[in-house]
């Protein structure tokens, strides 16, 4: 399992602060939530954040676009420092052409699924995708209840995954804390984005520590 904190979750005024916690804390990816206004009702994550938030640390940022247009915004995003890029299903019509400049850029390329979308409809651009992004809440804030109906889709995509005979990774987003992560993980999920469950504990680092503990004893 690789963890992946949702920097969105953390003190925004001290996110250098909270980049020290995930390095602490063994973090394999910084998750960067960018939001429009449009395709969802928030406003996160800008280019200048996401180059600062590359200058200082080593680990690698994860970078979902939850945006009406993803096509004006890859190339800066790339630039700035993402190592891999996710971009909706739902708002990308000519998604081929995408995942091909996120692969061109030097980055993974992702495909994310609002939790109502069917993971069927991802059959034929499994073999263009590196990781499959599953919204186990509806995208736009922190701090949600996990959708437990998620679960099945997990075990659906991987079955697809299975069948295709390609290295999709499965990652989710959205509730995950020490009570759903293991569900997630029995359902053939491989990358966990955790937010509040990390940033609002009274010890972040430690927390981190627990959620690898409970992801190693899941896949004993």
């Amino acid at each position: 399992m690789r963890l992946a904190p949702s920097i969105l979750a953390a003190d925004l005024a001290a996110l250098a602060s909270a980049l020290r916690l995930c390095e602490a804390g063994g973090a394999d990816l910084i998750h960067v939530d960018v939001m429009d206004g449009h395709f969802v009702p928030n406003l996160t994550f800008g280019i200048p954040v996401l180059k600062a938030l590359h200058r200082r640390t080593q680990i690698p940022m994860d970078v979902h676009l939850m945006v009406t247009n993803p096509e004006q915004l890859l190339d800066d995003y790339l630039a700035a420092g993402a190592s891999r890029v996710a971009i909706h299903w739902e708002a990308a019509p000519h998604l081929d052409r995408q995942l091909e400049r996120i692969r061109r850029g030097g980055a993974r390329a992702g495909v994310a699924i609002n939790p109502t979308t069917p993971v069927e409809l991802l059959v034929d651009t499994l073999p263009r995708l590196d990781y499959v992004l599953l919204m186990s809440v509806n995208p736009g804030f922190a701090g949600q209840a996990f959708l437990p109906h998620v679960l099945d889709k997990s075990r659906r995509l991987r079955e697809m995954i299975r069948k295709a005979g390609v290295p999709v990774e499965i990652a989710i987003d959205g509730g995950i804390d020490r009570d759903t992560m293991g569900k997630a993980l029995a359902a053939g999920v491989e990358t966990c984005i955790v937010g509040s469950a990390i940033f609002a504990a009274e010890d972040p680092v430690g927390t981190m520590a627990e959620l690898k503990k409970i992801a190693r004893l899941e896949t004993v």
